[in-house]
């Protein structure tokens, strides 16, 4: 059984009584497993928004199906198994961060001992012991995203949707909540994760889906992707621009070619998606 299944999913808008509808949505279909680390990508605009609305209830499709764990989104059992954590999320500003934790565990309806005990696990997994003593009012944009974490965790859902999630993080913040989805995956945990960090989805996920403009155009593993942009790659550092055209003509010469950028795989995601993106292929440019 899959942890999210969409099949055609369709999902349009009409901005006005007259005006022609916009289809946000187009046609989705794609699943996501049991245990998977799955990375959302796409430009703004291109329709993430919205399929993770839809995932979480907040939105019906148009046409076509979404369930979650062969449930209807919409259904309490389906949000019981479902943690959340929204880009650069506003909470309560009058609440301390263990009220809010522990606001959020009642809503899920885990009743007093166990909503204390989740909500203090939850916070020390985020690393918010100290400070979860403070108003949420107070706090930086780096502790609300943990304290919003917290909050996404609290229940032990079996699929946790991470908007942007190292956004408003200090490198050593975005480490922490990377290590965090790596330990949700070894208990078993679904993830799905929206990110504009490509090192981040290479590092953590499991597969890649790419949408543009409402289509999905790519979906598959990071090496599956990036296979047509990758090969045998050579490093040269501090060759003085005058040697360039010696050594284009030497590559050439056995066969090979020289390309411009960054080496290595997360160049190769970086080309992928953007190939996906724009409906291209491998990057032919070369130096000048």
């Amino acid at each position: 059984m899959n942890a999210v299944e969409f099949d055609r999913v369709t999902k349009s808008f009409r901005p006005g009584l007259l005006a022609a509808p916009f289809h946000a949505l187009q046609g989705i279909s794609f699943g996501i497993g049991e245990g998977e680390v799955v990375g959302l990508l796409g430009a703004n605009g291109s329709g993430k928004s919205t399929l993770l609305k839809i995932i979480l209830g907040l939105l019906a499709p148009t046409s076509g199906r979404c369930r979650i764990f062969d449930r209807p989104p919409g259904c309490a059992e389906a949000r019981i198994d479902v943690g959340y954590l929204p880009e650069s999320p506003e909470f309560y500003p009058f609440l301390t961060g263990n009220e809010l934790v522990r606001h959020f565990a009642r809503l899920a309806g885990l009743d007093g001992a166990s909503r204390e005990d989740r909500s203090r696990e939850a916070i020390a997994r985020v690393g918010m012991e100290t400070d979860a003593v403070r108003r949420v009012g107070a706090y930086s944009r780096g502790m609300k995203q943990r304290i919003g974490l917290a909050q996404a965790l609290v229940t032990n859902p079996r699929l946790v949707i991470l908007d942007e999630p190292t956004a408003n993080l200090d490198p050593e913040g975005a480490e922490d909540i990377a290590e965090i989805v790596r330990g949700i995956r070894r208990r078993g945990g679904t993830v799905l994760l929206s990110s504009h960090n490509l090192g981040q989805i290479e590092d953590l996920c499991t597969r890649v889906v790419v949408l543009n403009r409402g289509r999905l155009v790519a979906s598959g593993t990071v090496s599956e992707l990036t296979q047509p942009f990758c090969g045998d790659t050579c490093v040269v550092e501090s060759l003085p621009a005058e040697s360039l055209p010696a050594l284009r003509a030497w590559i050439e010469r056995h066969g090979a070619r020289l390309r411009a950028g960054r080496c290595g795989r997360k160049t190769a995601l970086e080309n992928a998606y953007l190939a996906a993106a724009r409906g291209g292929g491998p990057d032919e440019e070369g130096f000048p």
